[in-house]
């Protein structure tokens, strides 16, 4: 049976040292840093037997930007960056239930990433009890850098997650602060999902999320290791 459009290629993220990395679903954690947390209102757990279960939601796979130019989006004046550590999955998880322990042979590398958020829309939606998908899963909403294999990364606990905005400091935590790790984050979707090659996890952001305007310029870097800049483009007309 032949096609009635043109299949879309995949979006590709390039890989350091060479190749690239087709993207098939993007999955996003919320509040999983606790500052971030209680700066959007939410009680913070202050144990981790108080954790509960994590937040998931989805940006599509188009949304993602690797060069770095990304257009102010339409219907929001409130722009928000959340500034993430990115985990790129190189294999697929077996049927059922991921161990945690097993969690970390999925994972084919680490990038810096973006997770854009009109915060207007998000806010009007929770003042309704209405889903927010319209705050977070639009055109160009996934910046992201390189991806680097995770055996060059190394441990990630003690690695420094930040973000500067015209040569300023906004956003800065060690990802020992994350409320669930990554084999925790891994296992739990994969509770929910059938976790695949080419899947991709933003793992959430420290406090200090806020507004952007057009024509400001991001660094995120996790310490000297990863990096995205970019810079927003004029409002469309």
């Amino acid at each position: 049976m032949s096609d009635v459009v043109a299949a879309p290629a995949p979006p590709r993220i390039p890989v350091r040292g060479g190749g690239s990395f087709p993207v098939r679903r993007i999955y996003c954690v919320g509040r999983n840093f606790a500052d971030h947390a209680r700066e959007m209102g939410a009680t913070a757990p202050a144990s981790r037997a108080e954790r509960g279960t994590p937040v998931f939601f989805h940006k599509p796979a188009d949304a993602i930007v690797v060069d770095g130019q990304v257009a102010y989006p339409p219907g929001t004046t409130d722009l928000h960056h959340e500034v993430e550590l990115v985990v790129a999955l190189g294999r697929d998880a077996p049927p059922g239930e991921l161990p945690v322990e097993a969690a970390g042979e999925l994972v084919y590398g680490y990038a810096v990433g973006l997770d854009l958020t009109r915060r207007d829309l998000q806010a009007a939606a929770k003042a309704k009890g209405l889903p927010w998908d319209t705050a977070k899963g639009f055109d160009q909403s996934a910046p992201v850098g390189a991806i680097v294999p995770a055996a060059e990364v190394g441990e990630l606990a003690l690695r420094s997650l930040s973000l500067e905005v015209n040569g300023l400091v906004r956003q800065r935590s060690t990802l020992d602060q994350l409320i669930w790790d990554v084999p925790e984050i891994l296992h739990e979707l994969s509770r929910l999902y059938a976790l695949r090659a080419g899947d991709l996890v933003f793992m959430g952001t420290p406090a200090g999320v806020a507004a952007l305007q057009p024509g400001d310029r991001c660094v995120a870097r996790l310490d000297d290791l990863l990096e995205l800049h970019c810079q927003l483009l004029p409002r469309s007309a």
